[in-house]
Protein backbone atom coordinates (compact mmCIF):
# COMPACT_ATOMS: atom_id res chain seq x y z
CA UNK A 1 0.00 0.00 0.00
CA UNK A 2 2.76 2.27 0.89
CA UNK A 3 3.99 2.35 -2.94
CA UNK A 4 0.01 3.58 -4.03
CA UNK A 5 0.60 6.59 -1.50
CA UNK A 6 3.74 7.44 -2.45
CA UNK A 7 2.13 7.70 -5.93
CA UNK A 8 -0.57 9.76 -4.61
CA UNK A 9 1.73 12.03 -2.33
CA UNK A 10 3.73 12.67 -5.90
CA UNK A 11 1.11 13.11 -7.88
CA UNK A 12 -0.85 16.24 -5.11
CA UNK A 13 2.33 17.51 -5.17
CA UNK A 14 2.68 17.58 -9.16
CA UNK A 15 -0.65 17.77 -10.28
CA UNK A 16 0.04 20.05 -12.91
CA UNK A 17 1.78 17.58 -14.51
CA UNK A 18 1.18 14.18 -13.41
CA UNK A 19 -2.53 14.74 -14.53
CA UNK A 20 -3.33 11.75 -12.43
CA UNK A 21 -3.90 11.01 -8.77
CA UNK A 22 -3.40 6.74 -8.88
CA UNK A 23 -1.61 4.70 -10.93
CA UNK A 24 -3.00 3.09 -14.12
CA UNK A 25 -5.41 -0.09 -13.32
CA UNK A 26 -4.31 -3.38 -15.03
CA UNK A 27 -7.27 -3.20 -16.89
CA UNK A 28 -6.36 0.00 -18.52
CA UNK A 29 -2.61 -1.08 -19.31
CA UNK A 30 -4.26 -4.44 -20.93
CA UNK A 31 -6.33 -2.55 -23.36
CA UNK A 32 -3.83 0.13 -24.41
CA UNK A 33 -0.98 -2.68 -25.02
CA UNK A 34 -3.84 -5.53 -26.86
CA UNK A 35 -2.81 -4.61 -30.80
CA UNK A 36 0.77 -4.20 -30.23
CA UNK A 37 2.98 -7.47 -31.71
CA UNK A 38 5.46 -8.17 -29.27
CA UNK A 39 7.68 -10.87 -31.08
CA UNK A 40 7.93 -8.36 -34.31
CA UNK A 41 8.54 -5.42 -32.29
CA UNK A 42 12.09 -3.38 -31.93
CA UNK A 43 11.69 -0.36 -30.46
CA UNK A 44 8.39 0.36 -27.98
CA UNK A 45 8.68 4.14 -26.59
CA UNK A 46 6.95 4.87 -23.49
CA UNK A 47 5.86 8.43 -22.71
CA UNK A 48 5.03 9.47 -19.39
CA UNK A 49 5.49 6.40 -17.62
CA UNK A 50 5.21 7.71 -14.12
CA UNK A 51 5.75 5.18 -11.56
CA UNK A 52 6.01 2.41 -14.41
CA UNK A 53 2.79 0.75 -13.95
CA UNK A 54 2.22 -0.01 -17.43
CA UNK A 55 5.94 -0.33 -18.24
CA UNK A 56 6.06 -3.45 -15.88
CA UNK A 57 2.97 -4.79 -18.08
CA UNK A 58 5.32 -3.66 -21.09
CA UNK A 59 8.56 -5.72 -19.97
CA UNK A 60 5.75 -8.76 -18.56
CA UNK A 61 5.50 -9.57 -22.72
CA UNK A 62 8.31 -8.23 -24.55
CA UNK A 63 10.55 -10.45 -27.01
CA UNK A 64 14.03 -10.83 -26.45
CA UNK A 65 15.04 -8.35 -29.73
CA UNK A 66 12.92 -5.44 -27.90
CA UNK A 67 14.79 -2.40 -26.10
CA UNK A 68 11.98 0.11 -24.43
CA UNK A 69 12.96 3.68 -23.56
CA UNK A 70 11.49 5.18 -21.36
CA UNK A 71 11.08 9.69 -21.09
CA UNK A 72 9.84 11.09 -17.82
CA UNK A 73 10.57 14.27 -16.71
CA UNK A 74 9.30 13.81 -13.20
CA UNK A 75 12.17 13.18 -10.66
CA UNK A 76 10.71 11.36 -7.93
CA UNK A 77 8.97 8.90 -10.68
CA UNK A 78 12.26 8.80 -12.88
CA UNK A 79 14.00 8.01 -9.65
CA UNK A 80 10.97 5.17 -8.67
CA UNK A 81 11.73 3.86 -12.61
CA UNK A 82 15.44 3.57 -11.95
CA UNK A 83 14.94 0.65 -9.89
CA UNK A 84 13.21 -1.53 -12.49
CA UNK A 85 16.34 -3.84 -13.23
CA UNK A 86 16.06 -4.96 -17.01
CA UNK A 87 18.51 -5.11 -19.37
CA UNK A 88 16.06 -4.20 -22.09
CA UNK A 89 14.68 -1.11 -20.45
CA UNK A 90 16.62 2.48 -21.27
CA UNK A 91 14.64 5.33 -18.59
CA UNK A 92 15.53 8.75 -19.13
CA UNK A 93 15.22 12.05 -18.02
CA UNK A 94 13.69 13.42 -20.45
CA UNK A 95 10.68 15.48 -22.25
CA UNK A 96 9.23 13.92 -24.54
CA UNK A 97 9.61 16.94 -27.09
CA UNK A 98 13.09 15.05 -27.67
CA UNK A 99 12.38 11.81 -28.97
CA UNK A 100 14.42 11.66 -31.90
CA UNK A 101 17.69 12.38 -31.39
CA UNK A 102 17.47 10.20 -28.13
CA UNK A 103 16.42 7.14 -29.67
CA UNK A 104 19.32 7.81 -32.54
CA UNK A 105 21.68 7.80 -29.35
CA UNK A 106 20.31 4.13 -28.85
CA UNK A 107 20.55 3.51 -32.74
CA UNK A 108 17.29 3.14 -33.48
CA UNK A 109 15.57 5.64 -36.32
CA UNK A 110 12.26 4.61 -35.72
CA UNK A 111 10.01 3.47 -33.01
CA UNK A 112 7.07 0.38 -33.75
CA UNK A 113 5.08 1.91 -31.03
CA UNK A 114 4.75 4.83 -28.67
CA UNK A 115 2.61 4.13 -25.50
CA UNK A 116 1.99 7.56 -24.25
CA UNK A 117 0.38 8.31 -20.48
CA UNK A 118 0.97 11.84 -21.24
CA UNK A 119 -1.67 14.73 -19.85
CA UNK A 120 -1.97 16.14 -22.91
CA UNK A 121 -4.57 18.19 -22.04
CA UNK A 122 -2.68 19.76 -19.33
CA UNK A 123 0.19 20.37 -21.10
CA UNK A 124 0.48 23.73 -23.22
CA UNK A 125 -0.75 23.35 -26.56
CA UNK A 126 2.14 24.11 -28.23
CA UNK A 127 4.23 21.36 -26.60
CA UNK A 128 1.65 18.75 -26.76
CA UNK A 129 1.08 19.35 -30.29
CA UNK A 130 5.01 19.29 -30.75
CA UNK A 131 4.83 15.98 -28.94
CA UNK A 132 1.95 14.58 -31.36
CA UNK A 133 3.91 15.54 -34.51
CA UNK A 134 7.44 14.33 -33.41
CA UNK A 135 5.90 10.82 -32.27
CA UNK A 136 3.99 10.74 -35.92
CA UNK A 137 7.97 11.44 -37.55
CA UNK A 138 9.62 9.23 -35.46
CA UNK A 139 6.81 5.90 -35.56
CA UNK A 140 7.94 3.60 -38.51
CA UNK A 141 5.01 3.12 -41.40
CA UNK A 142 2.24 1.04 -39.78
CA UNK A 143 3.15 2.09 -36.34
CA UNK A 144 0.98 2.75 -33.77
CA UNK A 145 0.44 5.90 -31.62
CA UNK A 146 -1.30 4.58 -27.97
CA UNK A 147 -2.91 7.38 -25.71
CA UNK A 148 -4.67 7.17 -22.75
CA UNK A 149 -6.58 10.15 -21.72
CA UNK A 150 -9.81 10.76 -19.34
CA UNK A 151 -11.88 13.02 -22.08
CA UNK A 152 -12.27 13.17 -25.15
CA UNK A 153 -10.71 16.14 -25.62
CA UNK A 154 -7.91 15.46 -27.34
CA UNK A 155 -9.37 13.37 -30.26
CA UNK A 156 -9.52 15.94 -33.16
CA UNK A 157 -6.19 17.41 -32.58
CA UNK A 158 -4.88 13.16 -32.85
CA UNK A 159 -7.25 13.09 -36.04
CA UNK A 160 -5.56 15.95 -37.59
CA UNK A 161 -1.97 14.24 -36.52
CA UNK A 162 -2.82 10.76 -37.97
CA UNK A 163 -5.76 11.10 -39.61
CA UNK A 164 -9.23 11.05 -39.08
CA UNK A 165 -9.85 7.09 -40.20
CA UNK A 166 -6.25 6.12 -38.82
CA UNK A 167 -7.76 7.13 -34.68
CA UNK A 168 -9.89 4.14 -33.31
CA UNK A 169 -11.47 5.12 -29.80
CA UNK A 170 -11.74 2.61 -26.82
CA UNK A 171 -13.13 3.55 -23.38
CA UNK A 172 -11.98 1.30 -20.42
CA UNK A 173 -14.60 1.34 -17.25
CA UNK A 174 -12.12 -0.37 -14.16
CA UNK A 175 -9.54 2.29 -14.22
CA UNK A 176 -10.04 5.47 -11.46
CA UNK A 177 -10.78 7.35 -12.93
CA UNK A 178 -12.39 5.60 -16.56
CA UNK A 179 -10.06 6.14 -19.68
CA UNK A 180 -10.08 6.47 -23.01
CA UNK A 181 -7.59 4.46 -24.94
CA UNK A 182 -6.82 6.25 -28.33
CA UNK A 183 -5.00 4.04 -31.03
CA UNK A 184 -3.31 5.78 -33.53
CA UNK A 185 -2.20 4.08 -36.93
CA UNK A 186 0.62 5.58 -39.13
CA UNK A 187 -0.89 4.84 -42.67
Amino acid sequence: MSKKFNFFKEAIATAKTSGTLVPSSRFLADRMLKGIDFEATNLIVELGPGDGAITKHLLQRIGPNTTIICFEINENFYNELQKIEHPQLVVLMESAENIESEIEKYGFEKADYIVSSLPLSIIPKEISMNILNTSHQVLKDDGKYIQFQYSLNYLKKLKDVFGKDNVKVQFEAINIPPAFVYQCSKN
